[in-house]
């Protein structure tokens, strides 16, 4: 019951043809359909839904909202009742507001960001198949990406005049959502402030993370690769398709990702991740990692800090 994993990410972009070049030759997906609108609509080859990441023409980069899927239909109801009873606005969208897709719960997350629930979305199945498949299919493109793993969005905090969206994030998806935390980065005199918060439905590390900055916004969305050595071929097909990379391959202390971040031709930032990390459980102690050794955690191997990782998000 409740939420199981990630659905899609819908994202701004400004160039609809530079666009659909790097997300299906640098990452590897595949586009599945285009609206009378002019969204496109794409997926990796390891997904069974209909899509993962839908792309909106727009004069601004940026993410529209994020989608998780819940078990049942059912659950909806009970969410929008429990959701609007911790004191936020939600709103069923009819079934057929996207495509293949069952009604949606739509509501704001307090630090503003969109976020929807569903039930429902065509299950188009794999480019293995699911009967004897094998590991991977002929003909990949790019990094290959397996799936849509998570996402990373920027919360305002601005602890002297009391606001920490970062907090107010944690807490609604824990409380409301269901949601468990797994790591955290805490700040401020006597480590008091929640400046990160890491959080996951399912085993892994995260299916989503919350980082506090001056301002909302999407900080990354992440795709799973394989391995370390499929995060340096990801490195080598941006390089060979001239994409901007922001940090080169490398390991995360949190969460023991290994990881590589990029921009597409908007600038909304992407990630190729790896490794599992570890195995995410609810009674498992969460990690906490402190201001003094905040960048150990964001980029193990320097410990140093990269001042665009932060300041830079759309």
């Amino acid at each position: 019951m409740g939420i199981m994993r990630i659905g899609h990410a819908s994202l701004r972009v400004m160039d609809m043809a530079q666009a659909l070049r790097h997300y299906e030759n640098v990452l590897g997906m595949k586009r599945v359909m285009e609206d009378s609108s002019g969204h496109v609509y794409l997926k990796c080859w390891d997904e069974w839904d209909r899509y993962s990441v839908i792309l909106t023409p727009s004069d601004r980069a940026g993410m529209n909202h994020v989608a998780y899927k819940v078990e049942c239909d059912e659950d909806l109801d009970e969410l929008k009742s429990k959701i609007e009873a911790y004191g936020i606005s939600a709103r069923m969208l009819p079934e057929g507001t996207l495509p293949a897709t069952g009604r949606m719960l739509c509501f704001e997350l307090p630090s503003g960001h969109e976020m929807r629930l569903y039930a429902h979305k065509e299950c188009v199945g794999t480019e293995v198949g699911a009967l004897n498949p094998d590991p991977w299919p002929d003909g990949l493109r790019g990094a290959g990406a397996h799936w849509l793993d998570h996402c990373l969005l920027m919360c305002e905090l601005n602890p002297e005049t009391g606001v920490n969206t970062v907090a107010d994030n944690a807490r609604f998806m824990a409380e409301v959502l269901g949601f468990y935390l797994t790591e955290q980065i805490m700040v401020g005199p006597d480590g008091a402030i929640q400046a990160g918060a890491f959080m996951t439905r399912t085993n892994t590390p995260h299916d989503i993370a919350f980082v506090g900055g001056p301002s909302s916004g999407l900080h990354h969305i992440s795709f799973f690769l394989d391995s370390w050595h499929d995060v340096l071929k990801a490195a080598d097909v941006m390089a060979k398709n001239k994409t901007r990379i922001d940090v080169a391959p490398t390991r995360h202390g949190i969460t023991r990702g290994e990881t590589i971040y990029f921009f597409d031709p908007s600038g909304n930032r992407n990630e190729t991740f790896a490794g599992l990390g570890y195995l995410a459980q609810r009674d498992r102690p969460v990690i906490t990692w402190s201001e003094d050794k905040l960048w150990s955690g964001i980029f193990y191997h320097t410990g140093e800090a990269v001042p665009s990782f932060t300041e830079v998000y759309t």
